[in-house]
């Protein structure tokens, strides 16, 4: 059994094949997920798991050289703080955009969050 770190068998698998530039999604309950992309279902109820607390996990465990938000985040003061507050470069695009862009990751994790525009893209980086 593994002693540290994400436990999520799913969230351990898709951390372990990521190579440098591949994107995966953290993303409110609400974001549609496309056709082919990996849906990784946390959510339990509205709230729960938090964005907050899903990103705080998965970048203790994820080499993250970029993230990518929607323009609109910035009106959601915590969601925008949580963000900013990692000190990764982060670039802003409208949500429709960002929607689209979801169909390159390799797999959304979709938490409880209700929060609108609650949705992070992680672009890998690399530990050398």
């Amino acid at each position: 059994m593994k002693k540290t770190g994400i436990l999520n068998r799913d969230i351990a698998r898709i951390l372990a094949t990521l190579g440098h530039t591949d994107h995966i999604v953290i993303a409110d309950c609400g974001l549609p997920i496309p056709s082919g992309v990996e849906c990784i279902d946390l959510s339990l109820r509205k709230g729960f798991p938090s964005f907050t607390d899903v990103l705080e996990e998965v970048l203790e465990d994820m080499e993250v050289e970029a993230m990518i938000a929607a323009e609109e985040v910035k009106d959601q003061n915590h969601i925008y703080t949580a963000i900013e507050s990692k000190g990764i470069p982060t670039y802003f695009l409208p949500h429709q955009d960002l929607k689209v862009e979801t169909a390159k990751a390799k797999a959304v994790i979709r938490t409880g969050e209700v929060t609108p525009f609650a949705n992070v893209i992680l672009r890998a980086g690399v530990l050398f």
